[in-house]
């Protein structure tokens, strides 16, 4: 497997046409618009999968994040790319994706243009490329309890947040 600051990524426009590619590494030194999935899963008892991040990860190491996610490789679709990470992070397979959303995001740190997508899963779960540290089910109730006592990823707040709106009215 490809060192990932080695990986190759499509750099867009607001619009999500592509640019050009460049390394992952590349990307993140000049904060460069990227393409990214977020993926809300949810169980039958509606419940959200939240996960700690590794403390190896290269932006926001050890913060806890909404949605199973991550960069679009070059030339990969976001469809892909979200089946790809749910596999990767935490072992999940088989799953149908529902689209809830698309956007922009950008801060001082990351810029992207984004998917985000839910899926239902009550199987087990596989924390397989070391990326995920921890996972725990909340309820809507114990989400706000967690958003206001740890660090979350400002991007995975801005996309699932309102997504988990529509989930949970």
């Amino acid at each position: 497997m490809q060192n990932a600051s080695e990986e190759l990524v499509d750099i867009v426009d607001k619009d999500d046409n592509v640019l050009y590619q460049c390394t992952r590494k590349e990307m993140r030194a000049q904060v460069l618009r990227h393409r990214a999935v977020f993926i809300a899963v949810v169980n039958s008892a509606g419940e959200l999968l939240i996960h700690q991040r590794s403390a190896m990860k290269d932006l926001w190491p050890s913060w806890w994040d909404l949605g199973v996610g991550g960069v679009v490789s070059a030339g990969e679709s976001y469809d892909a790319a979200a089946l790809r990470e749910l596999d990767e992070e935490v072992g999940i397979t088989g799953v149908p994706l529902v689209e809830l959303g698309v956007g922009t995001y950008s801060d001082e740190e990351v810029s992207l243009v984004g998917r985000c997508f839910m899926v239902k899963y009550d199987g087990p779960l596989v924390l397989r490329d070391g990326e995920v540290v921890a996972i725990e089910w909340v309820s809507q109730n114990d989400l706000m309890q967690r958003l206001a006592e740890r660090d979350f990823l400002p991007d995975s707040k801005a996309f699932v947040l309102p997504a988990l709106q529509k989930i949970w009215k």
